[in-house]
């Protein structure tokens, strides 16, 4: 979100990044080409599929599914999905602005985390444009609860990050993680945290259509004895660390980065953007510097 010592001038990158993968849950291969943007354009996907109408603005306004991803779609009806890790990149690479291209209906997954999109963007220079960036500074206390799970958002100095999650599984139980994104660590402290799931899910998963294209590849997969991926673990606590990074890439759909305090504890893309629904409901909740 917002970094204290880059938080002037907007962002773009300098060049087109041409990215290649396959989709997570669809498990087709897609092409995205990431272009450099002019100030206040914002972040926006181009379906270059789809003829007509193909503009999706990446807006916690256009989140329409919320079921193991995040899927934004236009009036018109064109959707992308599993859009949260480049999002997440993103924010914690304060890019503002860029079009993004992409022939297909899905983000591609790359190795489960954002650290493929942050290495590609950071190979090339960013690019500051003449105009001030907007924040979006939290005035009030803002909270959501479903069930056992909750989010809130509090007036903070910087952008911070409280995350718990509880699992009934030995290999992830009960996992806390607390960070201020300063000084870079975005990149050093979430980017590498990849996307899990349990293998006694695979299945029905796949019989309902999704994790088409998961694999140990792209995935931390749980099982009953052991963690399949033979490399294991890239943090001990890579789960919560895992939903934080899902987290700023949600929060990014603000339109803006936030300064503020957010807490999630077993929470998810659903609880997320209802936060943000909640943020905008009512002016009074925040304002612009």
């Amino acid at each position: 979100m917002i970094d204290t010592i880059n938080n002037t001038n907007q962002q773009t990158i300098s060049k087109p990044i041409l990215i290649k993968g396959i989709g997570l849950h669809k498990g087709v291969d897609v092409s995205m080409k990431l272009i450099p943007a002019e100030a206040d354009y914002g972040i926006c996907f181009h379906r270059t599929d789809v003829s007509s109408n193909n503009i999706i603005k990446a807006l916690w306004s256009n989140v329409t599914n919320t079921q193991l991803s995040t899927t934004i779609t236009n009036s018109s009806g064109v959707s992308v999905s599993t859009i949260e890790h480049l999002m997440s990149a993103l924010s914690g690479l304060h890019i503002d602005n860029l079009k993004i291209e992409i022939d297909g209906p899905e983000v591609p997954i790359m190795d489960g985390s954002s650290k493929d999109f942050v290495n590609l963007i950071e190979a090339i220079t960013l690019k500051t444009l003449d105009k001030k960036r907007k924040i979006i500074k939290i005035n009030k206390n803002i909270n959501v609860t479903n069930d056992d799970s909750y989010v809130e958002l509090k007036p903070n100095k910087q952008f911070s990050i409280d995350f718990e999650i509880d699992f009934p599984s030995k290999f992830i139980s009960k996992q806390s993680c607390q960070l201020q994104l300063v000084n870079g660590n975005y990149k050093t402290d979430i980017a590498s945290a990849r996307t899990f799931g349990f293998e006694k899910d695979v299945d029905i998963l796949r019989s309902n259509g999704l994790a088409l294209g998961g694999s140990l590849e792209n995935a931390v997969v749980v099982g009953n004895n052991k963690i399949l991926n033979k490399e294991g673990l890239r943090f001990k606590d890579e789960f919560v660390r895992h939903k934080i990074l899902d987290s700023i890439g949600d929060l990014y759909l603000a339109g803006a980065p936030i300064q503020g305090y957010f807490f999630g504890n077993k929470s998810g893309h659903y609880l997320n953007n209802l936060l943000l629904k909640a943020l905008f409901s009512d002016k009074n909740n925040f304002e612009y510097i």
